[in-house]
């Protein structure tokens, strides 16, 4: 007989399906105990100590530790993961509608700084304009009330 079959007789369809159900059960096992690691550190409401006692109880005695802080405190967990997640979705929408108000035709307070300093440079406006102009773009006013379409003032039409 060749290789090939001999490794079909010694490892039987039935040990591989345990063999992946175990390694399954494993990897579960691994996503659980570092969710509860993180869980942990997440929770405000807990003292140094109690955080340390259940870490040093999570790594001493891993499945004992994971299961009695599951038992223990699996509710607040879920509801820490999910003020979390609203957290999050709160900083993104915040973000896309930051984002959404500058709008891609406008240019930022930094670009229009650096235009300014440019065209100083090149001797295009003077001191005093480069000054009034910093002042404008510095100022509390929204891009579209700075000087008609929101770019940086130009001396001579330039």
């Amino acid at each position: 007989m060749s290789a090939q079959t001999y490794l079909a007789y010694d490892y039987p369809l039935l040990s591989a399906f345990w063999t992946m159900l175990w390694l399954f059960l494993w990897i579960m096992w691994l996503v659980l105990l570092f969710r509860v690691i993180v869980d942990i550190f997440r929770d405000d409401s807990m003292g140094g100590w109690a955080k340390a006692g259940w870490l040093a109880l999570c790594i001493v005695v891993p499945f004992l530790g994971v299961l009695v802080y599951v038992i223990a405190r699996g509710k607040g967990m879920g509801q820490r993961e999910i003020s979390q997640a609203r957290d999050q979705q709160k900083a993104f929408e915040s973000y896309i509608r930051q984002t959404a108000r500058s709008g891609p035709g406008q240019t930022s307070s930094v670009d229009e700084l650096a235009k300014l300093s440019e065209m100083k440079s090149r001797g295009h406006i003077s001191d005093e304009e480069f000054r009034k102009a910093k002042a404008l773009v510095l100022s509390d006013y929204p891009p579209a009330e700075r000087s008609g379409s929101g770019s940086v003032p130009t001396a001579h039409g330039r």
